[in-house]
């Protein structure tokens, strides 16, 4: 198992969507070209259709195998409390822990800390997420939030906050002040572990 999600899982998932054989030159191919996790979840038609063998309808199918796959990984909906950042992590790594590239996402809570909304505020390069408070705070105005955890992804797995992490941190947390939104948390998720900037005191 590579964290969430495993390959041969999701070989014999497309393989029998595609009504193809598990070792068919099909489906030995496209596990060649994205060989790992997080490249095959990343993978697009356009790159599928790059395939012998494969058109636009199978290729369609594909993504959408490995996105249904990606799903069934996640809880399913129902009323989440937030009581420390293992809930976050758990309800989130799922689905960003890996993604290759960095996304900015907010949990809007309640004054009771229900989750109200889940929204992701930013996509960025390979390894920064570009966000501003104004996107955070125009977005818990929306929603009503009386607070927001932050979270974001590390593409390279460890969530060790970078400098810039821990200014955005004290940017988001100065502007929620002024707005009573109060920022309860920033979490980086990475591969397999997460950091909570509050319990490291950087909030």
């Amino acid at each position: 198992m590579n964290g969430f999600y495993d390959l041969s899982s999701l070989k014999g998932l497309l393989a029998d969507t595609l009504r193809e054989k598990p070792c068919g030159y099909v489906i030995e191919e496209i596990f060649a070209r994205f060989p790992s996790v997080p490249e095959l979840l990343d993978a697009t038609e356009q790159e599928l259709t790059g395939i012998k063998g494969v058109g636009k309808a199978k290729a369609r199918q594909i993504v959408s195998a490995v996105q249904l796959a990606k799903m069934l990984t996640v809880r399913p909906a129902k009323p989440c409390v937030i009581r420390s950042p293992q809930d976050v992590w758990q309800l989130l790594a799922p689905e960003i822990a890996f993604l290759q590239k960095e996304h900015f996402v907010c949990l809007f809570l309640s004054i009771k800390n229900h989750v109200i909304a889940k929204e992701t505020v930013s996509i960025g390069s390979l390894n920064a997420a570009i966000v501003h408070p104004r996107e955070v705070f125009r977005a818990a105005i929306k929603r009503s939030a009386a607070s927001v955890v932050c979270v974001h992804n590390h593409p390279s797995g460890d969530p060790t906050p970078s400098t810039e992490d821990v200014q955005l941190t004290e940017r988001l947390a100065e502007a929620g002040i002024i707005v009573g939104i109060e920022v309860l948390d920033h979490i980086i998720v990475g591969h397999d572990r997460y950091c909570s900037l509050k319990e490291q005191g950087l909030l």
